[in-house]
């Protein structure tokens, strides 16, 4: 298991405490994240970076991807056992809605989750670091497919 580092400042400074370098490669990578939005795997975003940076390696990615996740600056979420998904980590506490058909993701806030946190951490005399709930089903989109292609049994 990774131990990661709660940190707070910019990436260039969280970086610089870690005596880790903002390199040219780092600074696209960061970038990429934040400008994708969402959820991104490592082979998407090597697509991205290589369009931008020819000489970048898939093995440059996976190695900084895990140093970013180390240090606090991204979250690593397996939505599916194939893929590990990344974001940049906000200061907003969120979790996510996974559609089993299309892998869509929807984030959403819960706010119950941190008084959640705090009575279950209370009760057993644990400090919880961070909660994921991700809640799987099927999307509008993907149930409207579905209803289309049942045949009307009336």
């Amino acid at each position: 298991m990774v131990n990661v580092i709660k940190q707070k400042g910019s990436a260039r400074q969280i970086l610089d405490r870690s005596s880790q370098r903002m390199t040219v490669q780092r600074t696209l990578l960061l970038e990429l994240l934040r400008q994708s939005g969402g959820h991104v795997d490592a082979d998407e975003l090597y697509r991205q970076a290589r369009k931008k940076n020819s000489r970048i390696s898939l093995s440059t990615v996976y190695r900084n991807l895990q140093l970013f996740k180390k240090l606090g600056l991204v979250e690593e979420h397996h939505f599916d056992e194939e893929h590990h998904h990344y974001e940049v980590k906000s200061g907003t506490e969120h979790q996510h809605l996974l559609c089993i058909n299309c892998g869509k993701v929807v984030e959403f806030a819960c706010p119950v989750s941190r008084k959640f946190r705090e009575d279950i951490g209370d009760k057993y005399d644990f400090d919880i670091t961070d909660v994921e709930v991700r809640m799987i089903g099927l999307c509008s989109s993907c149930r409207a497919k579905e209803s289309k292609s049942m045949p009307d049994r009336s």
